[in-house]
């Protein structure tokens, strides 16, 4: 299957969405956007919250910004069953943490998401660049290609980055991910 989220097809317009997108990942991605869901653990979710603001304080200065986009992305990451330092590290290397960030290819946001993605699902007025529903449309479309490669994470990372078959940028996300944002659990 053709890599979905991020084209580096040359001479391909970067809005063009792939033939081969499955239905369920847009019915998926539907159900989601309309959907909300919180910390299950109030104590967990604070000290989970406090030790990571730190560790993202050479991205985002504010304390406050921080904050927020980690009750965000913990929210995403909890509803999607992925973990959330993963999330950071996939944010780490696609974005930066910069929530305006365009890529050459298109990709808007932390997550770096195609906009063709809003067009296929029908939502074409979302805003990519609010941290919100980028979080939103990344944790599920990962969530999706986790799924659907067995839970092997290189094969997921690279369909993600759309680099089927190459193994750098998910080695780039997984080094961010053990030597930055890991928990020992």
């Amino acid at each position: 299957m053709a890599a979905l989220l991020l084209l580096p097809v040359r001479g391909m317009a970067a809005t063009m969405p792939p033939a081969d997108i499955p239905r369920e990942l847009l019915q998926t991605l539907k159900q989601t956007l309309a959907s909300d869901h919180g910390f299950r653990d109030h104590y967990a979710a604070e000290v989970w919250l406090m030790d990571m603001q730190h560790r993202l304080s050479d991205f985002l200065p504010e304390t406050q910004q921080r904050l927020k986009l980690l009750e965000l992305l913990r929210r995403q990451a909890w509803r999607t069953q992925l973990d959330p330092q993963l999330i950071l590290a996939l944010i780490q290397v696609e974005s930066r943490f910069d929530a305006e960030a365009v890529s050459t290819a298109g990709a808007r946001g932390l997550m770096q998401v195609m906009p063709f993605w809003k067009r296929e699902i029908g939502r074409p007025g979302d805003d990519l660049s609010d941290p919100a529903t980028n979080l939103r449309y990344g944790c599920t479309i990962l969530a999706w290609y986790l799924q659907d490669e067995h839970h092997d994470l290189t094969r997921a990372l690279a369909r993600y980055n759309g680099s089927l078959g190459r193994t750098d940028y998910p080695e780039r996300v997984m080094q961010a991910w053990t030597s930055r944002w890991w928990l020992e659990r």
